[in-house]
């Protein structure tokens, strides 16, 4: 019998260096996995299956996707956050809400460099949506503290910050009619502005779009159960209200006057973006702010809720990855129907948008200053 050769002492070392290495990669791969799946299993976030519709995607007649490379910017490093924008025709200034609490005026000049800006006053809050109202007095949806008016001298009232015994979370858009009436959103009676990713996530609809009647004092919730009520536009022969609901894509109408009063009807769905205000340029068309375009990773995300419990989780944790692009504006006639649609792949975010003589002015929640666009030197172009 022939006798078997000892294995040599490196080659036993070898082997269990390999063991040793092997199992130490696969420690790394199953750790964070094993944490992961328990921190998913444990957290109590459960979002909801949304009720969207797939449907194909909208064709809009005419596109610019340079936005951002065309564009000047007005008041850079001055405006921190402008998320709205209100344009008064008579003085040329531009009024705008900014993250550090401060009402901002921006005076529109033919040089963008040569814009000025100026602290007008300081609500405290964190205004969003603004308007001018019949007697020229700001209008102002604070996300924190309420519905807000701001008078030509400064003075900032409350208006109201509740209905039906629910405070607002997260006052959001608002436009008034020309009989006083001012129509506004709370996006959230559950979650304030720096969750508002969270009542994206969770897929339920905690919206209401709502009217206050400043003669009576009278707070009346028009429509409930939306999911994330945003921007409001009173229609030009005043005989509906366009409100938007970002979650869903779309942007639906509330008719206040004649036969129809109460009712409620799209106005135009399947937007290429999620919508944010919406603006009435008192020419023909409605201009809707799309912070970020319908990617194929948000188009998942909308579709599964474990999806969004894991990047819920993800961001209470680490923060949630890129996922915005594209963001611009949407321009529709008055039946709903797309026109134009100005973007760049570089911006996100993107949060109203006002045409002004032959600009496009674009406020954002995360930029510091304003973007104009001149439509006549960039027009949107059929492909």
């Amino acid at each position: 019998m022939a006798e078997s050769k000892p294995r040599s002492a490196t080659s036993g070392s070898t082997t269990r260096s390999s063991l040793s290495l092997l199992n130490g990669l696969l420690l790394l791969v199953v750790t964070p996995v094993a944490i992961a799946v328990l921190l998913y299993k444990l957290d109590d976030f459960d979002p909801a299956e949304l009720p969207i519709q797939r449907l194909p995607s909208m064709v809009v007649p005419e596109r610019n996707g340079r936005m951002l490379q065309e564009s000047e910017i007005l008041g850079h490093g001055l405006l921190p956050g402008p998320e709205d924008l209100a344009y008064d025709a008579e003085s040329g200034v531009i009024y705008t809400g900014c993250a550090d609490g401060w009402i901002k005026r921006v005076k529109v000049t033919e040089s963008a460099a040569d814009a000025t800006v100026e602290n007008w006053v300081h609500v405290g809050g964190r205004p969003l949506g603004l308007v001018l109202g019949p007697d020229n007095q700001l209008l102002v949806a604070d996300a924190e503290k309420g519905l807000l008016k701001v008078t030509r001298e400064g003075v900032v009232d409350l208006l109201t910050d509740e209905a039906e015994g629910l405070k607002f979370k997260l006052t959001d858009g608002l436009d008034v009619a020309n009989d006083g009436l001012i129509y506004f959103t709370d996006a959230s009676y559950k979650y304030s502005l720096p969750d508002f990713i969270k009542d994206i996530f969770e897929g339920r609809p905690y919206g209401r779009l709502m009217s206050f009647d400043p003669s009576i004092k009278q707070t009346q919730v028009l429509v409930r159960d939306l999911y994330f009520a945003n921007g409001v536009a009173v229609a030009p022969d005043q005989s509906f209200v366009v409100f938007c609901e970002t979650v869903m894509r779309r942007c639906r109408k509330y008719y206040i006057k004649g036969q129809r009063k109460g009712t409620v009807e799209n106005f135009i769905d399947n937007l290429p973006g999620l919508p944010d205000n919406i603006r009435y340029d008192g020419d023909g068309h409605y201009w809707i702010a799309l912070p970020t375009a319908i990617t194929p990773f948000w188009d998942v995300v909308l579709r599964y809720p474990f999806v969004r419990k894991g990047l819920g989780i993800l961001d209470k944790f680490v923060g949630r990855p890129p996922m915005d692009k594209d963001g611009g504006v949407l321009a529709v006639d008055l039946e709903g129907k797309p026109v134009a649609h100005y973007y760049d792949p570089a911006l996100s975010l993107v949060t109203t948008g006002i045409k002004i003589g032959k600009h496009l002015y674009c406020g954002s929640l995360m930029l510091s200053h304003i973007i104009r666009l001149d439509l006549t030197q960039h027009p949107a172009l059929a492909p």
